[in-house]
């Protein structure tokens, strides 16, 4: 297990260097100016100028990429030229609003997909079956973005329960401020939620008819305990690779789903970025989604080596 785990950080420390290289080259080294990206092409010289050395662009790309991850290592992101502010405080102030939605789109993912899955699989053909299957076809179809517009109409306009967007802060307290990202958590897990019930629902089945599930049914065990002691842990196995590839879709789907609700999150601040021109904040926030996928990723094989011991007695 010891190895497998050496194997595999070794493994994110080299992709981690690497995406943060094709980053950098894409951004920064690649034909054209990033100074004239940003300030655009009807600047004048001595601006352009002024900025490329703010950014250190007069420098070699070696050194500029070796300031930029000596930086990250320390914490120091670089200045936002937008907002003329550090971007560890941009990303900070809007990682408080994007964790806590997805930590919570994924928590209702999870709590939707897995039961009705396994529900569905053990009334297979059965209503029960029918309806999660119309649930999962409806939930791949239709995008987050339009269910959180459908959510606004609903229970924001028409029914007034929740707010139709913005955040009030938790300083507001922990009550508004649930409030404000519960209808946009449940736009966020939805589609993830149909696609994780029929993973889950086709993982069972293949459980189910396993010779060792028939031959516990044999010897007397209920249909409950079956389920509960053998089809179940068995079944989470692939369960698990396919939550964690979904994970980097919740941080992913973010952006999409705080621009609809308009919360001041790390998605909004990326597309705010993105139409500012505002290079510097654009570079990290990649690296931070970026490195988010590959540090999940990496928890993920950690997560199926424990689920597997096959996995353990071969490293």
């Amino acid at each position: 297990m010891l190895r497998l785990v050496i194997s595999r950080l070794v493994s994110l420390i080299v992709t981690l260097v690497a995406v943060s290289l094709a980053i950098f080259l894409i951004l920064e080294v690649l034909p054209g100016d990033p100074a004239a990206i940003m300030l655009g092409t009807a600047a004048r010289e001595d601006t352009l100028a002024a900025l490329r050395h703010e950014l250190g662009l007069d420098q070699p790309a070696l050194v500029r990429y070796l300031a930029w991850v000596g930086g990250l290592l320390h914490g120091d992101l670089g200045q936002s030229i937008t907002y003329k502010m550090p971007v560890s405080t941009l990303v900070g102030e809007r990682m408080a609003v994007t964790l806590p939605l997805s930590l919570l789109a994924i928590l209702i993912s999870t709590a939707l997909a897995l039961p009705l899955g396994v529900a569905a699989a053990a009334r297979r053909d059965g209503p029960v079956d029918r309806a999660v299957l119309v649930f999962s076809q409806l939930g791949v179809a239709v995008p987050n973005f339009w269910i959180g517009l459908l959510f606004i109409l609903f229970f924001a306009t028409w029914l007034g329960w929740f707010p139709a967007g913005g955040f009030p802060g938790w300083s507001a307290g922990i009550w508004p401020a649930f409030q404000a990202l519960l209808l946009p958590a449940v736009a966020l897990a939805l589609p993830q939620a149909a696609v994780l019930t029929r993973v889950t629902r086709s993982a069972t089945l293949e459980v189910i008819g396993a010779d060792f599930v028939r031959t516990a049914r044999a010897k007397g065990v209920d249909r409950g305990a079956t389920l509960r002691r053998h089809v179940v842990p068995n079944a989470l196995i692939p369960v698990t690779t396919i939550l964690g590839l979904q994970l980097s879709f919740f941080f992913g789907g973010a952006i999409l789903v705080e621009n609809v609700f308009n919360l001041p999150g790390l998605g909004r601040l990326a597309y705010q970025a993105l139409n500012q021109r505002d290079l510097v904040v654009i570079k990290d926030i990649v690296l931070i989604f970026s490195g988010l996928v590959i540090v999940i990723n990496f928890l993920v094989d950690i997560g199926y080596a424990i689920l597997d011991p096959r996995l353990r007695s071969r490293a």
